[in-house]
């Protein structure tokens, strides 16, 4: 083997094992998530309660996805990389200083602003009794935003030394944090839910802070002192922003129709927001596991080989992914949907969360299902465009697919039936992710090549026949499944949990029989990557190994 290819399989070794870890850890805080929201099922159902603090949230999570883990750091890990790369690190320290200082400054005036006016709505406003729910929540959660756009701003500087664990595990404190509060410390306030939605607001802001302070030890620990520097002439620092603009535009975008997305929710019924919550949540188990954690690895990768102008292991990058991520999201995918209401009913039915808010939510989640696909191809071609320091590309697309997504939304709710109108808000986002996406990988392909679409292609094909067939036995064999866990007299609910769980692993024994008979070389990836990771094998360790040499 020659040098080049030796390194070109240590790097997609080190990018599927690091996604590997961030993907550990944030199955681990999705886990802890999952169990938040289990939580918040039960002590608040589909209520109005639940449906405010899920609008009010939004809110924080907007700055979040601009300031934050989004477009400034989108922005901010190819300059600052690059300036490491080429300057030194005391420069490159330098430049993260004088970002801290003025994103810090700005969210600070900004939040500020917002509660302020808040608060004189409150108080001059006549408010409807769904306002008078939301406002004041989101006044107390607001803050939350300038400590997580904060963490992420850590965050992304220690993914930029390829530090991923610390980072994939500051936000699971929030899920722990809600846990903690929602049993223990919410009750306290009284047996409303109107009044124990307010603990948890607290604990949000409580989280935030804890977030940021965990990962500022180990930040010192490469060299970081932070220092007040309020410098935008800096060329660097108007390069982060200057990058940075048509990114927040996108991410603006896209937030933005997420609180629309919640308002027109809220219109539909009180109910809809929270069901649209719980569904979304499990989506997000499993984008998150594989998914979230490979954008996260990939953005230092592509702009490493940016840096280089090293067009080809980009797309040799890409192919590698998209491959690893059909493999895993497509069972995924067509195993939520065969399972929705069972899955629904097992993780969140109890105490006020009951049989017609199941069925509300496992209705959303058959049509949010599909999207887990398209919501991860994204995930490779964004980091690809952003690597490249290019971030208007993305906004162009995007504001393509989100007036897709809002005429869709708006004719689905005018057409549906009352009951699937929620859905239809599903269905919208589904459709315009695989616009956004398809027009994505293209514009890049046009640019950089093609990352061998045919293998791309065929894994793909191979994937799909092997989910179908694993789905269409799962969906004929659960109800045998559960009658025979029912009729061991456990109780119904131990008996529920048994017959899904048992379903789901004979549903990923025949996939992994099924790719391993079709001779799936992306099976050999995952297990070689896992074998690696526990067993510390060599670069030639095992067959899988030398699969792609």
């Amino acid at each position: 083997m020659n040098n080049g290819l030796l390194e070109e399989t240590l790097e997609d070794r080190s990018v599927i094992k690091s996604a590997g870890v961030v993907g550990g850890l944030t199955s681990f805080s999705r886990g802890l998530g999952l169990i938040r929201d289990i939580l918040m099922a039960g002590f608040f159902g589909t209520s109005l309660p639940m449906s405010a603090w899920v609008v009010a949230f939004t809110i924080p999570n907007l700055f979040r996805r601009l300031f934050g883990e989004g477009a400034l750091s989108a922005a901010f890990i190819p300059v600052f990389v690059r300036v490491r790369e080429q300057e030194g690190d005391r420069p490159a320290w330098e430049l993260a200083r004088k970002i801290f200082t003025l994103v810090g400054l700005f969210l600070s005036v900004v939040v500020a602003m917002g509660v302020i006016g808040i608060t004189i709505s409150i108080h001059q406003s006549d408010l409807g009794e769904k306002a008078a729910m939301t406002l004041p929540l989101l006044r107390i959660m607001l803050p939350y935003a300038v400590f997580i756009c904060m963490a992420a701003l850590v965050m992304a500087v220690l993914n930029s030394y390829h530090h991923f664990v610390l980072p994939a595990f500051a936000p699971s404190l929030l899920n722990i944090t809600l846990i903690i509060t929602i049993p223990f410390i919410a009750p306290m306030l009284g047996p409303e839910p109107e009044r124990r939605i307010y603990a948890v607001a607290w604990a949000v802001i409580i989280a935030g802070l804890l977030q940021w302070g965990v990962q500022l030890p180990k930040l010192r620990s490469y060299g970081f002192r932070f220092k007040w520097i309020l410098d935008w002439k800096d060329r660097n620092v108007r390069r982060v922003f200057t990058l940075m603009g048509p990114a927040s535009l996108g991410m603006a975008i896209n937030q933005v129709n997420v609180v629309i997305d919640r308002l027109m929710a809220t219109w539909i019924g009180v109910w809809a927001p929270a069901a649209l919550y719980f569904s979304e949540r499990l989506i997000y188990f499993p984008q998150g596991i594989f998914a979230t954690a490979m954008s996260t690895v990939l953005l230092p990768v592509f702009s490493g080989h940016a840096a280089r102008s090293d067009n080809p292991q980009i797309l040799r990058t890409i192919n590698y992914s998209i491959r690893n991520l059909f493999f895993v999201m497509f069972p995924a995918s067509v195993g939520l949907f065969v399972l929705a209401r069972p899955i629904v009913q097992m993780i969140f039915e109890w105490r006020e969360f009951t049989g017609a808010s199941t069925d509300l939510t496992a209705i959303a989640l058959m049509f949010y299902a599909p999207g887990l696909l398209v919501f991860s191809i994204s995930k490779v071609f964004v980091p690809a465009f952003y690597a490249i320091q290019d971030t208007r590309t993305p906004v162009k697309v995007g504001l393509i697919s989100v007036g897709l997504k809002l005429a869709l939304s708006l004719v689905f709710i005018l057409t549906f039936p009352q009951m699937l109108k929620h859905a239809g808000l599903a269905l919208a986002t589904v459709l315009a992710e695989t616009v956004y996406g398809v027009v994505l990988a293209s514009l890049l392909c046009s640019r950089l090549g093609s990352p061998d679409w045919g293998s791309i292609l065929r894994s793909a094909l191979r994937c799909l026949a092997a989910s179908v067939v694993m789905g269409l036995f799962t969906w004929y064999t659960h109800p045998f499944v559960q009658d025979f866990f029912v009729n061991l007299e456990w109780g119904y609910k131990p008996a529920q949990i048994s017959a899904v769980l048992v379903s789901i692993v004979i549903a990923m024994m025949i996939y992994a029989g099924l790719t391993l008979i079709i001779r799936s070389p992306e099976l050999w990836d995952v297990v070689g990557a896992m074998r690696r990771r526990f067993f510390k094998k060599g670069v030639c360790a095992d067959k899988s190994d030398r699969i792609h040499m």
